[in-house]
């Protein structure tokens, strides 16, 4: 099976999206001749100029991103025949249901959101879990149309309320563009001889955790969490995790991470328990063949309820 890498570019009608593809396409670095499928979900005020790309190997395709189907996909690809994908997603679907629908050979080799500063606010307040589902995704986030001097920081939280990882540009209407380099500290020492996790910073821990698992690689840490059980564990193994809100209440979702422990079996379902453990990063079915974090109980003691059951970032 030939693998074909798929660039994705996500964001809201009017982000800057159709303008970046097209200098995109524009670039002979880009645009060397390769057999370009572009798939189009959502069609704004700008027009893609193919007179000005240097190649003309461009195949542009318009579709509905709700009732496009995996068949009408794999259809475009023995039609172009490409040797790979841009696709300009439609802002106001998630994400994840369109790739489900891609072929097996299609693979994203990089997503990119794009954000215009004056109006993703607003979006953020209303339709906060499609901004969710887009930053989650993305190896980047452009925000564009920056006055020069602009405060930052409310992007930059935006970004990073749902993920760590992410790279942040900035575009400012002046033609300059700078990358975020805002630290973010930790609110837990991970350089401590056990690394202590508040109830409040559960959430942030979890995802610092499975984003970066080596980092913790022969770590102590110490948090309070709810017992679930594995299903294929149900000896020797238990889930202590929480549960966590990305953005809204549907959403909410029991975030746990694998624990050994000879007595788990002992332990009540959804009961609070205290758990100090070593972290290993290792594969585990959880991580379908990933490597993430895995536990080695030290201790689980009877822990009261923290005050707010389900954490945010």
């Amino acid at each position: 099976m030939v693998e074909i890498p798929v660039y994705a570019f996500t964001g809201f009608l009017d982000s800057g999206k159709t303008k970046f593809i097209q200098e995109t396409l524009e670039d002979e670095r880009f645009n060397a001749g390769e057999r370009t499928l572009l798939l189009v979900f959502e069609e704004g005020e700008e027009e893609f100029d193919f007179s000005t790309y240097p190649h003309k190997n461009v195949y542009m395709e318009v579709l509905d991103q709700e009732t496009v189907t995996t068949k009408d996909l794999a259809a475009l690809v023995k039609k172009h025949k490409p040797e790979r994908i841009v696709a300009e997603l439609n802002g106001m679907q998630l994400v994840g249901d369109l790739y489900m629908k891609f072929p097996k050979e299609w693979v994203v080799a990089q997503e990119v959101m794009f954000a215009d500063s004056t109006t993703i606010m607003a979006y953020n307040a209303n339709m906060r879990n499609l901004v969710m589902d887009k930053l989650t995704g993305a190896q980047m986030v452009v925000f564009n149309r920056l006055e020069k001097g602009q405060d930052t920081m409310p992007f930059h939280k935006l970004a990073r309320a749902a993920s760590r990882q992410i790279d942040i540009l900035y575009d400012y209407t002046d033609g300059s563009t700078a990358f975020d380099d805002i630290e973010d500290p930790l609110p837990f020492d991970v350089n401590a001889s056990v690394v202590t996790i508040e109830d409040d910073d559960y959430a942030l821990w979890f995802r610092d955790v499975t984003e970066d698992p080596e980092k913790y690689n022969g770590k102590t840490v110490e948090f309070k969490a709810q017992v679930a059980m594995l299903r294929r564990d149900k000896n020797g193994m238990f889930a202590p995790g929480r549960f966590i809100m990305t953005c809204c209440v549907e959403d909410i979702q029991f975030c746990g991470l694998p624990c050994k422990w000879q007595d788990a079996k002992s332990l009540k379902p959804r009961s609070w328990v205290k758990v100090r453990a070593a972290v290993s990063a290792e594969t585990h079915y959880l991580y379908q063949g990933d490597v993430g974090p895995v536990l080695t109980g030290i201790s689980v003691e009877s822990a009261a309820p923290a005050v707010e059951e389900v954490c945010t970032f």
